[in-house]
């Protein structure tokens, strides 16, 4: 009975409702009450947070940032008329799904959604609905427009081996009234005839530039501070991704409790969840200083203390090893052994067994150092 401004309907009365007990029947709907207002508030609040992941994305292909090589390339196909059918691929968040988006907007314009079909990794991608969905659509032909229909295939590398060998007819037989846009992670997966028909671009993973000229115009338009330490360590974390860039970035400012406060390096470990590069130094100097059972209990201590993942301890030891004068033997056996060691943890090797290993690998290439 203490929500406000709404009022419980358990003030009111509801006769018949529980013939065993009529006041269990009212404390239960006033739970039920309670319950409806704080998923209506939870649902407000994850609709504030996905119109904010959408809200930067490009609506015009002058606002793809980092790819100007391949928008100049496809704007000059549109504008000369000899549009091909084309191929997408590279690392996620690097713009293939917005370049294409982008570039059907300045095609078709308002009538964008009766020329454009696009397809994506939530929907299903068997054989049926190359038959029919996409057979269909890229058959007909709309009676007041002019030109040629555009089917996006988002994440096509997911479909199955049938599928694509069908699309590979559909592609040719329609050629004269719509063109196919296919957007892959891995061009590898992909059917050998099927990328003979596309021309092919490869998206390169982002330049901390680019995304730092996108990063800045997204902090002066939210009104958000945020520390150059910060920053920086948000560019070097999402190597070339713009979409985890803005993703980490929406996640500090609903962490913030006050809207005046600053985003600094921590919050932004944190919310990508890598480890801080003061924990893997400590680590990695107990290694190469301190006796075996030290380095173990040290590897423990911060792996159980900070929640980190072994994994992301070896990267980060690769990262700073580096930086380190080391000769080529040495610096050959450590990538080495911890590219097997990593490979055992992905077939779900033991955590303790495997992270001695690492001590071992480690230690070994820095007696043949000496």
């Amino acid at each position: 009975h203490s929500l406000k401004p709404h009022k419980c309907p358990t003030r009111k009365t509801y006769h018949g409702m529980c013939a065993i007990n009529e006041k269990t029947a009212e404390i239960r709907l006033c739970e039920m009450w309670k319950r409806f207002e704080v998923s209506k508030l939870v649902f407000l609040k994850a609709d504030w947070l996905t119109l904010r992941v959408e809200k930067y994305r490009p609506s015009s292909l002058e606002e793809v940032y980092g790819q100007e090589e391949i928008v100049n390339t496809v704007r000059k196909f549109v504008h000369e008329g000899k549009l091909p059918h084309l191929l997408f691929y590279g690392p996620p968040g690097t713009g293939k799904t917005s370049t294409i988006t982008a570039l059907a907007k300045e095609i078709y314009g308002p009538n964008y959604k009766n020329m454009v079909l696009e397809l994506n990794a939530s929907d299903d991608r068997g054989i049926d609905v190359v038959r029919n969905q996409i057979k269909d659509f890229a058959s007909t032909m709309q009676i007041f427009s002019r030109g040629f229909k555009l089917i996006i295939l988002d994440e096509a590398d997911a479909m199955t081996a049938v599928a694509q060998n069908s699309l590979r007819r559909i592609i040719e037989k329609y050629t004269k009234n719509t063109r196919f846009c296919i957007l892959a992670n891995y061009s590898h997966k992909l059917n050998p005839a099927l990328l003979s028909r596309c021309t092919r671009f490869r998206f390169q993973p982002i330049l901390q530039e680019a995304i730092r000229d996108r990063v800045h115009n997204v902090i002066k338009k939210e009104n958000l501070a945020i520390h150059p330490d910060a920053e920086n360590a948000l560019l070097s974390l999402c190597k070339g991704d713009m979409r985890r860039a803005l993703n980490v970035l929406q996640a500090c400012k609903a962490a913030l409790e006050n809207e005046d406060m600053q985003i600094d390096i921590d919050m932004i470990y944190e919310c990508i969840g890598a480890p801080h590069p003061q924990d893997i130094e400590a680590v990695l100097d107990s290694v190469l200083k301190d006796d075996w059972t030290t380095s173990f209990l040290t590897f423990q201590k911060y792996k159980n203390s900070k929640g980190l993942a072994l994994v992301d301890l070896i990267l980060g030891f690769v990262d700073i090893l580096a930086n380190y004068d080391l000769k080529p033997a040495t610096r050959a056996l450590i990538l080495k052994g911890l590219a097997d060691i990593e490979y055992g943890i992905s077939k779900g090797g033991n955590e303790k067994i495997q992270t001695s290993a690492v001590i071992a690998v480690v230690k070994q290439a820095m007696q043949s150092q000496a």
